[in-house]
């Protein structure tokens, strides 16, 4: 993928996929014209962490939050595809491919907004990268729950409501889904595994099962249906299931109705942004900024020092080596929820010492939003210093 060149590229463009492959960047006519105006009024400001910065500011003002959103979604398409581009490349056994990827990633942009904090010392760009990373691995670990589970297995595990949803995502009608979800509670009742443990490879039930499921579901509905329907009803659900919580991806930014003429953005009406010139990040504060961001690695390379060699290792295959907790637990031949264990705990070790080091010096009080921030900044910085460590071994 060719990197975008300049601020208007930046703030109006989007990513085409063809092929599974970075095709070209397509541009959002409307979006061009407002940071085109926007630049032509403060020509001597050239800076994307100051633009960003801007129009972050803009989310919060009414007027201008919409316009202000569409750049924001624009100028994160390449941290977008470069977060999905190394997560496939360390899943070669993984269904996904890069475009969907992208399309999981890119639909948390909402969360990115509503969890930055520009005061952090923590740039847009590389927290909405460990945000974008997170939310892949999240549903690379529930499909691989959903895909070893047989239809019975699934419908044992699932829940309820989840049902439910899944059902009501078909657009069944009603008395179809109270059909259904009758039917599921007796199966649920009547059907129990040997074994709570081989639920996820749970079999077809016996004849005697089936027979014991359709009188129940018969005396309470006062019914007369055979097993055999029964059993398709809840192969149905297996697939409603599935099919809520995993469903086909397509491209966030593809053309209408076929067309190379516009995408989805250009169905939001445009509004216009304030003066950017009503919005200034003094020189000092940037400065400040890079000496934290500076301080924060000092204090987080210093606690990663006090660690003990296994804790250190473990987050050395973690993070450089993109390697999985069964993976690492495999390879240290301990087992996995040791690894998980060591993980967790290793992290909050971290996290406090950020923490104290933001109390003492930046003299913030410890609340849990300051903490999750804290957390993310992190999270952030682990990415990025064993990234850029992978080919030597980390302290």
């Amino acid at each position: 993928m060719h990197p975008r060149n300049n601020l208007v590229e930046i703030f109006s463009t989007f990513l085409v996929f063809a092929d599974d492959r970075f095709c070209r960047w397509v541009t959002d006519a409307k979006l061009r014209r407002s940071i085109a105006n926007a630049l032509q009024q403060t020509p001597q400001e050239t800076d994307e962490d100051v633009w960003i910065g801007f129009f972050y500011d803009r989310l919060h003002k009414s007027s201008s939050a919409r316009l202000a959103k569409e750049h924001t979604i624009a100028y994160l398409q390449e941290p977008c595809y470069w977060t999905s581009q190394k997560i496939v490349a360390s899943f070669a056994t993984t269904q996904y491919k890069l475009s969907d990827c992208f399309q999981i990633a890119i639909t948390q942009v909402d969360k990115i907004l509503k969890g930055f904090n520009p005061n952090s010392g923590s740039r847009l760009k590389n927290y909405a990268s460990t945000v974008f990373g997170a939310a892949i691995r999240e549903t690379f670990r529930q499909r691989h729950e959903i895909d070893i589970c047989t239809d019975w297995g699934l419908l044992r595990k699932i829940s309820k409501k989840r049902l439910e949803e899944s059902l009501q995502a078909e657009s069944l009608p009603k008395d179809k889904i109270v059909a259904y979800m009758s039917v599921w509670n007796c199966f649920k009742l009547l059907y129990v595994p040997s074994q709570a443990h081989s639920s996820r490879q749970l079999s077809k039930p016996d004849n005697q099962t089936w027979e014991a499921i359709a009188k129940a579901y018969n005396s309470q509905t006062h019914q007369q249906v055979n097993p055999q329907m029964l059993e398709a009803w809840l192969l149905a659900c297996a697939k409603a299931v599935r099919r809520y919580l995993y469903p086909n991806v397509a491209s966030f930014n593809a053309p209408i109705n076929s067309e190379d003429s516009g995408e989805w953005l250009d169905n939001i009406p445009a509004d216009e942004l304030d003066s950017p010139l009503a919005y200034t990040i003094a020189q000092e504060e940037q400065q400040l900024r890079v000496s934290q961001q500076s301080e924060i690695h000092n204090v987080l390379r210093e606690a990663l020092t006090q660690l003990d060699p296994q804790a250190r290792e473990i987050l050395q295959l973690y993070y450089a080596q993109g390697l999985t907790q069964q993976q690492i637990a495999k390879q240290l031949q301990v087992q996995q929820y040791t690894v998980s264990r060591r993980l967790t705990k290793t992290r909050e070790t971290l996290l406090k010492s950020l923490a104290n080091w933001s109390q003492e010096h930046l003299h913030i009080s410890i609340t849990p939003d300051i903490l999750k921030t804290t957390s993310a900044v992190m999270e952030e910085w682990l990415q990025f210093y064993y990234t850029q460590n992978k080919n030597q071994k980390a302290v």
